[in-house]
């Protein structure tokens, strides 16, 4: 049962997920979290994470870790939750490549009309609108922490990696790494209160 649910979600994601795999975050998050409860906040944020630092698309990275989460919470063997990432990877993209077959003839003939232009025009906000909705399910306890000091400590982090990366031009696996250590630091069993 698990096995069609998975098709059936990550299909569902794939097939309204306008914007790339940070716009389905949230999508994500709300079918496997809220309303499946295949997984935790917690799991959920660690395969968030997981996912951006892993080659690839984040969408389909995600994909890829909730399938196998889901089955192995399931109570399924660890063999089997790769099936379930099998699944998920393959139904979040399933409907873009049907898509793409069935529309990559038309587009380029039509893309200049003005009802396609217009589709394009009003599709826009609604990706900026899903951004914004995945950066605001990852601001939670778990990833700014519960005490003063590790949320004052996570927005320090976020603002010197932005402007690092952003006007500094910093190599983002240097910063991945510089986060990384501060994070473990400042959230690990080394100065976290027991």
């Amino acid at each position: 049962m698990i096995f069609l649910q998975l098709f059936y979600t990550f299909f569902k994601i794939g097939l309204f997920g306008f914007g790339g795999g940070y716009a389905m975050i949230s999508m994500i998050q709300g079918e496997v979290v809220t309303r499946h409860e295949w997984l935790s906040s917690n799991e959920f944020t660690d395969i968030i994470a997981i996912s951006q630092m892993t080659p690839g698309p984040i969408g389909i990275n995600s994909a890829t870790y909730v399938g196998y989460s889901a089955v192995v919470n399931a109570g399924y063997s660890h063999a089997v939750g790769i099936l379930g990432s099998t699944i998920a990877t393959v139904s979040v993209v399933l409907p873009s490549f049907i898509l793409m077959v069935l529309i990559s003839k038309f587009f380029l003939k039509y893309q200049k009309h003005p009802i396609i232009a217009s589709v394009f025009e009003g599709l826009r906000p609604g990706v900026v609108g899903l951004l914004a909705a995945a950066a605001l399910v990852l601001m939670n306890r778990e990833n700014f922490g519960t005490y003063n000091w590790q949320i004052l400590t996570s927005i320090i982090l976020f603002a010197g990696t932005f402007i690092a990366s952003y006007r500094y031009k910093v190599n983002p696996i240097l910063l991945i790494v510089i986060c990384g250590i501060i994070g473990y630091v400042t959230f690990g069993y080394i100065l976290t209160p027991q």
